[in-house]
C-alpha cells in the first residue's frame, strides 16, 4: 500500500503566487504521509498569450517551480509531480512539460503533452494549443516503488490506445493531470477517467485546475483517484486543496487475471 496525493487549483498569471499557494497544499499532503503527490496541468502558470508567456517562463533547468520542488523533494523524502509547467525549449519554442521529481531530488522523467488541444467548443470558446506549444512524440513510462506509472497529460485523456500501449508496457497507474474545460468537463470528465481505468485495469491520478483563470478561461475540477474498476476512490468537487487515497498495489494484478482483456488485444 501507498499513499497518493492530488492537487486542485486555480492558477493565474503570476508564477510566484502560483508557487506559494502550491507549495502550502503540498505542506499539507506532506503532513498526511502522502507517498506521492501530484499538482495539476498548468501549475506554474495559466496564460493563452504565446508572447506573455515566453516572456514569464525559463528553460526547465532554470524554472522556479522546478527548483522549489527539487528542494521539497528531498528535505522530505517524497515523489513529487508537477503535473506540468510550460518550459522554453529554445527561444521561441514551449512544450507543456509534466516532470516527475525523487525523493533525491532529482528529476526522474518528464513528459511533453503530446495531443494538442485544438478545439472550437462554439464561437466565443476555442482553443489553440498547437500555437502555443510543441507537441511531445514520445509515451513515458516510469518504475515507481509501487509499479510503473504511465505519465500524460489533459487531453491525451481522448486518446484510448496511448493508455493501452501503456498498460501492455506494464503500467498500473495512470497520471492525467488536467485543466479540463468546464464545458466539456460537466459531460465528459467522469465517464473518460472511469473508462480508461477500467479498460487498463489501472489507477487513475487526475488532479485538475478548477474556477475561472485571469485569462478567461473556465477549468472543471473535479480532481480524483480512480481505482482499476472503475470506482471512484475519491473526488475533489469544490474549491481548491486536495484528495488523498491508498492505493492497493494487488489489485491491478488480481482484476487482470479475473478477466485477462489486455493479453487478447
Amino acid at each position: 500500500m501507498f499513499k497518493v496525493s492530488c492537487l486542485q487549483v486555480n492558477s493565474g498569471k503570476n508564477i510566484k503566487e502560483n508557487l506559494n499557494k502550491v507549495l502550502k497544499i503540498v505542506d499539507n499532503c506532506i503532513k498526511e504521509k502522502s507517498d506521492l503527490i501530484i499538482t495539476p496541468e498548468n501549475t506554474s502558470i495559466m496564460a493563452s498569450n504565446k508572447s506573455e508567456l515566453l516572456s514569464k517562463v525559463n528553460v526547465m533547468e532554470e524554472d522556479i517551480f522546478l527548483k522549489e520542488f527539487k528542494k521539497k523533494c528531498k528535505s522530505n523524502r517524497k515523489w513529487i509531480m508537477l503535473g506540468s509547467i510550460i518550459v522554453k525549449i529554445s527561444k521561441d519554442t514551449l512544450v507543456n512539460r509534466s516532470i516527475l521529481i525523487n525523493p533525491n531530488g532529482e528529476v526522474e522523467r518528464f513528459y511533453d503533452k503530446i495531443h494538442m488541444f485544438d478545439a472550437r467548443l462554439s464561437d466565443k470558446e476555442k482553443y489553440n494549443e498547437q500555437d502555443l506549444f510543441q507537441p511531445g512524440n514520445e509515451i513515458e513510462i516510469v518504475d515507481l516503488p509501487w509499479g510503473r506509472l504511465g505519465m500524460s497529460i489533459c487531453y491525451d485523456l481522448r486518446f484510448p490506445n496511448m493508455y493501452r500501449r501503456m498498460s501492455q508496457s506494464g503500467a498500473k497507474y495512470f497520471s492525467i493531470p488536467s485543466a479540463f474545460a468546464e464545458t466539456t468537463g460537466k459531460k465528459h470528465w467522469h465517464t473518460l477517467l472511469q473508462a480508461r481505468a477500467i479498460e487498463n485495469y489501472c489507477y487513475v491520478f487526475a488532479p485538475a485546475q478548477i474556477g475561472q483563470h485571469t485569462n478567461g478561461r473556465k477549468t472543471y475540477g473535479h480532481s480524483m483517484i480512480i481505482s482499476p474498476d472503475g470506482k471512484i476512490l475519491e473526488e475533489k468537487k469544490i474549491g481548491e486543496g486536495y484528495v488523498s487515497a491508498k492505493i492497493d498495489i494487488q489489485l491491478p494484478y488480481n482484476l487482470r487475471e479475473k478477466i485477462p482483456s489486455l493479453s487478447l488485444d
